[in-house]
């Protein structure tokens, strides 16, 4: 199970889903391997209407351009951004990258694609499991001020897991699987 520690207690939560408070802004979810947190993140945004969940390795799309991936996102995502896309292409360094398929693409540059298109997604809940895992310290910034820009966002909120909660975002939620 989970225990939630509210960093924002009197802001309203943007969802309450089987007992969990999903504030709007930054919620972390925290906790060891195999805690649950990547099943946590899945089955929210397979429960939850206008939710956002990806693997951010990409399996599924190997043969595929970066193009062809958030071509893919774009139409379960009614509110994708196109310029934050480009912007992102370009924060991350990605252009060189567009005309190759993924089986070609390091592990962080797979990453990478997968960011941009649950970043441009525009989902009110976002879930994004372990961003900064196989990134180049560039992107990790890139990534850390997207975050820290949405961290009061009063509409969306983003659930970002990992082990321990980033101390340089400011977080309006954390949730800490045992």
């Amino acid at each position: 199970m989970w225990q939630q520690t509210l960093h924002a207690p009197d802001v309203a939560p943007l969802l309450e889903w089987q007992g969990l408070r999903i504030l709007p802004g930054l919620n972390a979810v925290t906790g060891d391997e195999g805690s649950g947190k990547t099943r946590l993140l899945q089955t929210l945004a397979q429960g939850v209407d206008d939710a956002l969940w990806l693997d951010l390795r990409l399996p599924e799309h190997d043969p595929h351009t970066p193009s062809e991936v958030w071509q893919a996102v774009r139409k379960r995502a009614p509110n994708w951004n196109e310029a934050l896309c480009e912007g992102l292409v370009q924060a991350f360094d990605l252009q060189a990258h567009l005309g190759k398929r993924l089986f070609m693409l390091s592990t962080g540059s797979r990453r990478k694609v997968a960011l941009v298109a649950l970043l441009a997604g525009g989902a009110r809940i976002t879930c994004i499991d372990q961003p900064c895992a196989s990134l180049d310290m560039a992107s990790v910034n890139v990534l850390r001020e997207f975050l820290q820009d949405m961290s009061q966002h009063t509409s969306r909120a983003w659930l970002v897991a990992d082990y321990t909660a980033d101390a340089g975002l400011d977080w309006r939620s954390v949730v800490s699987l045992a």
